[in-house]
């Protein structure tokens, strides 16, 4: 559970967000929906922890910029929707420098925005 400073940050952040033109037409699909409905948002928030992990928290990332597909999971679609999709995006949107290793608390910051946003867009399809 987020404390209220968390949430207000990440409340302001998706607000910002979705005033982006790019960023705010990014939705989860029916097949993203399927996937949350069979595997529930606790197996869904593991696996944003295992993409940030692999892709985001190093310092250094080959494919910056191309390692994450735009469908076919909803941890996929949320992180181009939060601008959490490679080290590029996250340093001009959410000033975290390219080249050094994320801290715990801002891989968690990440993961929690990424499912406050799949949260929301899936609550939308209900």
């Amino acid at each position: 559970m987020l404390n209220l400073k968390a949430k207000k940050i990440i409340d302001t952040k998706l607000n910002e967000l979705s005033k982006s033109k790019f960023r705010s037409r990014f939705h989860l699909h029916k097949k993203e929906i399927t996937y949350i409905d069979e595997k529930g948002l606790e197996k869904i928030k593991e696996h944003a922890y295992d993409f940030i992990n692999k892709n985001l928290v190093p310092s250094f990332i080959p494919n910056d910029g191309s390692q994450t597909p735009t469908h076919n999971h909803p941890v996929f679609v949320a992180r181009h929707a939060t601008a959490t999709c490679c080290r590029s995006c996250l340093e001009k949107w959410h000033h975290i420098k390219k080249g050094t290793e994320l801290t715990d608390n801002q891989k968690n910051y990440v993961v929690e925005l990424i499912m406050e946003w799949i949260k929301r867009d899936y609550e939308k399809t209900k």
